[in-house]
């Protein structure tokens, strides 16, 4: 990655890569610049061998407030051909997201709005404070949430975006979890413990194994299983538990050992 301007990545000596936004002066919104960093530091981390997940994240008073209005307006003012290339690569980033093959958790510690809900709903687990708060409020603007979408529905279904999209209502963090948004909610003091607990269980787990369970879940969808889809299932896990880190996982367990993954020994 070249010299980045609105984002800070570490990886630390666990394979724990961290994304953190750094626009606070803006509410950590979005523009084209960190467009672009994001889709370049999402693929670039999810390429790497020695990254195990992803954690995304920021400082501040608010996790992240969208898009920035100044470039929205900037967009908006290009001709038909700029907007679109312009609105592609928002789209671009998102699906960079959604699409990393290593686990990814947002780490969010204050308010989500507009494509900062985007941002939740693309990644695999979210831990939030429970002050947070989450709103799609693009229709506010005069605009619909459409890039993310498609990961909204994902994260909550069809009704329950239709609900935040057209009332662009915030939802406090206990409802963001019981419709599924986010996973859980704690005292923001709790934050960073929920969080560790989530990478140490993640880093319990087979790198490989995590990076199939992933792709198992793009191709499976969320529909009643077909008899292709059935059959894909047994193909993938008798694909998958002849793999050199299956075994170990079942020799670990039978040895009443820690597996070779979790000892750094693979």
């Amino acid at each position: 990655m070249d010299e980045l301007k609105t984002l800070a990545v570490a990886v630390d000596a666990r394979g724990i890569a961290t994304v953190a936004l750094q626009r606070g002066d803006v509410l950590n919104a979005f523009d084209e610049t960190m467009i672009a960093e994001l889709t370049d530091a999402f693929a670039t981390l999810g390429r790497r061998d020695d990254v195990r997940a992803i954690v995304l994240r920021s400082d501040g008073r608010a996790f992240c407030a969208g898009a920035d209005l100044q470039w929205m307006q900037r967009a908006s003012a290009n001709d038909a051909a700029a907007n679109l290339r312009d609105a592609e690569r928002f789209a671009a980033m998102m699906r960079a997201i959604r699409q990393c093959p290593k686990p990814t958790v947002a780490r969010v510690q204050g308010h989500a709005f507009g494509g900062g809900v985007g941002l939740c709903a693309a990644c695999d687990i979210v831990i939030a404070s429970d002050h947070a708060r989450f709103s799609v409020s693009e229709a506010r603007f005069g605009i619909l949430p459409a890039v993310i979408g498609p990961y909204l529905v994902e994260a909550v279904g069809q009704r329950q975006a239709r609900r935040l999209a057209l009332t662009a209502t915030q939802l406090a963090a206990a409802e963001a979890v019981a419709i599924g948004l986010i996973h859980q909610a704690v005292p923001l003091d709790a934050l960073d413990d929920a969080l560790e607990r989530t990478l140490s269980e993640l880093g319990r787990n087979g790198p490989h194994a995590l990076m199939e369970i992933k792709r198992f879940f793009d191709a499976i969808g969320e529909y009643p299983p077909s008899d292709e889809r059935t059959a894909f299932t047994a193909q993938t896990i008798s694909r998958v538990r002849a793999t050199p880190e299956a075994k170990e996982g079942f020799a670990a367990f039978f040895a009443k050992r820690p597996p070779a993954w979790e000892t750094g020994t693979e």
